[in-house]
């Protein structure tokens, strides 16, 4: 593998709308101030507990997976403001069409956690029923939920619907053609559409200065989107810009894109070692960033209680946590007739064929399996 240190970023990756700067200080922001009005020091802390939170739950998905839990998960240790501020944005009836990363808008779903290890720890094919939160499952194919996202907002249009669609994905992501053909779609047919980039400069060991020469976001204009580039740790920023981008799609102006502009601390997925590709420089340079820490710095700059709040969200992340732990002691194994379930909407031989080769297959490894068949 190639030494990717010496990669610049491009030109100019600072330039984002932000309220809460990396040490708490607020800022004035004429686009987004006025979408945030109403978040209050209370609302506020709820957002850091949620932030508390889903870290809390991605740190337990890793060490799940350490422990052989799971087969596989995909840390967002660094995107907590992104997925917090634009989960909480959304209304119950919008629908959202997440990539693998997304734990953090699924928690603001209110999926259990039983339902999210589920596909992780291979139980299941899908994780929950996407029509009880108006949330599609996790998609693994880079950049296919984009297309599924235009297309339910071109319905949702022709239905008359005041919902909205967004889809999630990341920067590398936009390097792939569906997402460009949902782009194209969406604003063909002015579907109420949120396209979220979680900008977090690595594709897996593919640094975003290989993925564009300028900002994400501007590929969006290039197909008539209105754009937000935000400091995708700040919080209240991401919540501005998605409450924004919602009042513009749901007026009948056309789909939007927003580049929340963040970094990926851990891996890309826990089959990975980003030590072999990333600067550890870089890591500490974006430590300083943390989403979680602005917010608490700038809730101490307005007298708020730290000490009482750090507890509440102790509590509240512990008891997440134990959900997981005990999601994992007892989530049932799939069984061989379970693999074969929902793939057709009636019966089907040549399906019914292949479970029963499943079938003496798993029988061959039995002892008393009779050699030949």
């Amino acid at each position: 593998m190639s030494n990717t240190f010496d990669v610049p970023a491009p030109a100019g990756t600072g330039e984002y709308l932000q309220i809460i700067g990396p040490d708490g200080a607020r800022h004035p922001c004429e686009d987004l101030d006025v979408w945030v009005s109403d978040i209050d020091q209370r609302k506020l802390e709820d957002l850091y507990i949620d932030m508390a939170c889903i870290r809390r739950l991605d740190h337990e998905g890793t060490a799940l997976q350490r422990q052989g839990e799971l087969g596989l998960w995909a840390p967002l240790l660094g995107q907590e403001a992104a997925q917090i501020g634009s989960g909480r944005a959304l209304s119950d009836e919008d629908f959202i069409f997440p990539s693998y990363r997304e734990h953090g808008v699924a928690y603001c779903r209110g999926v259990a956690p039983q339902d999210l290890l589920r596909m992780w720890r291979g139980a299941a094919p899908s994780g929950w029923d996407p029509y009880e939160v108006n949330m599609a499952n996790q998609q693994i194919v880079i950049g296919a939920q984009t297309l599924h996202a235009a297309g339910y907002g071109m319905g949702l249009k022709l239905d008359g619907s005041d919902a909205a669609a967004i889809t999630y994905f990341g920067d590398g992501a936009t390097s792939q053609g569906d997402v460009s053909e949902a782009m194209v779609f969406a604003a063909s047919y002015q579907a109420p559409v949120i396209f979220f980039c979680q900008n977090n400069h690595w594709a897996i060991s593919e640094p975003v200065a290989r993925q564009t020469a300028g900002y994400i976001a501007d590929r969006a204009k290039g197909f008539g989107l209105a754009t937000w580039r935000v400091d995708g740790n700040d919080v209240l920023a991401v919540m501005g810009a998605t409450r924004a981008a919602l009042e513009h799609v749901r007026s009948g102006n056309g789909p939007a894109f927003i580049e929340a502009v963040t970094y990926r601390m851990g891996a890309h997925t826990t089959a990975d070692d980003p030590t072999r590709y990333r600067d550890a420089l870089e890591l500490e340079q974006w430590a300083a960033k943390d989403p979680l820490d602005r917010v608490a710095a700038h809730l101490d700059s307005l007298g708020a209680d730290l000490e009482e709040l750090k507890k509440r969200s102790t509590q509240a992340a512990d008891e997440l946590a134990a959900g997981l732990r005990e999601a994992i002691t007892t989530m049932p194994d799939p069984s061989v007739d379970d693999l074969f379930k929902n793939v057709y909407s009636h019966e089907h031989s040549w399906l019914d064929e292949q479970r029963d080769n499943y079938k003496l297959y798993l029988e061959s490894f039995s002892q008393d399996a009779e050699v030949t068949r």
